[in-house]
């Protein structure tokens, strides 16, 4: 049975709360990815685990969509792109160097997943992306076109243009840091599109690779309207939608079992610490 086959777009829907239009409009797009965003957690605790996530639909209908479970990149845009296909979107897969945290892109390998979206009647193509693990991550797709800002959700974002000795262009997603007051990268990427079957390869790379920050400590972003939660290894941010900011560390694991439950909404897989 196919991957198309085994994704069930009602089960899907109702998990993310979509109750709107399914015809395949800019509308119907910006509903579903914001839905998406805001109801399931970007997780690792598979990597933590030990094990890379598996990426066959009917596991990821299992564990995302029948289960109180998120995961990361990967499994979040695999899911979106078969909704999206099944709502009658044209999709291609792109990936992209994480450049938050780096000094230059080619410091990072491409290990992040997006999908670029074709939408009926509309000449521009969009970027979608449910799966990046970051307070400046998109929560509702963005045309992909240069020298515009654009504002989703409360967040703000921008394409630029990065110097680059290859035969493409080489493009940078940037967030609005407002704490910071400057555009801040989050990942860098040319626009040849990609298959699943890449996302097989990356996927393993970073679920089992020991240097991969995903296999060393717990790392979870949940997004609602009123903030956004951040729990990376014992350390808990919040950040609300007025951009107040509040840190705290975890006392213990039995505090951080009750956080990633009750505060991400994440069953822990059976025997797994989280902090070790």
């Amino acid at each position: 049975m196919s991957d198309s086959e085994q994704f069930d777009l009602d089960a899907y829907l109702g998990r993310i709360g979509w109750q709107g239009d399914r015809r395949a409009g800019l509308a119907t797009l910006h509903g579903v990815h914001l839905a998406h965003a805001r109801s399931l957690t970007f997780e690792n605790l598979d990597p933590l685990a030990g094990r890379a996530p598996s990426l066959a639909m009917a596991d990821l209908m299992a564990k995302m969509v029948h289960g109180r479970r998120g995961g990361y990149c990967y499994e979040h845009n695999l899911l979106l792109w078969r909704a999206l296909e099944a709502l009658g979107f044209r999709v291609t897969a792109l990936t992209a160097r994480v450049v938050l945290g780096a000094g230059t892109p080619e410091e990072r390998p491409r290990t992040h997943a997006m999908l670029r979206v074709a939408v009926p009647g509309d000449p521009r193509p969009y970027l979608a992306d449910v799966g990046f693990g970051a307070r400046g991550a998109l929560l509702t797709p963005v045309p992909l076109v240069l020298g515009a800002e654009f504002e989703g959700a409360g967040r703000r974002h921008r394409f630029a243009r990065l110097p680059h000795d290859g035969p493409l262009e080489l493009w940078a997603l940037q967030a609005y840091d407002r704490q910071r007051g400057e555009w801040v990268g989050q990942y860098a990427f040319t626009l040849e599109p990609f298959a699943a079957a890449d996302f097989e390869v990356f996927n393993w790379h970073v679920g089992t690779n020991p240097r991969s920050p995903f296999t060393r400590r717990p790392y979870l972003q949940r997004t609602t309207a009123e903030r956004h939660l951040s729990l990376d290894g014992d350390r808990l941010t919040e950040t609300r939608a007025d951009g107040a900011v509040t840190e705290r560390t975890l006392a213990d694991e039995a505090e951080a079992r009750r956080v990633v439950e009750e505060e991400f909404s994440v069953e822990i897989p059976e025997g797994l610490r989280l902090l070790g």
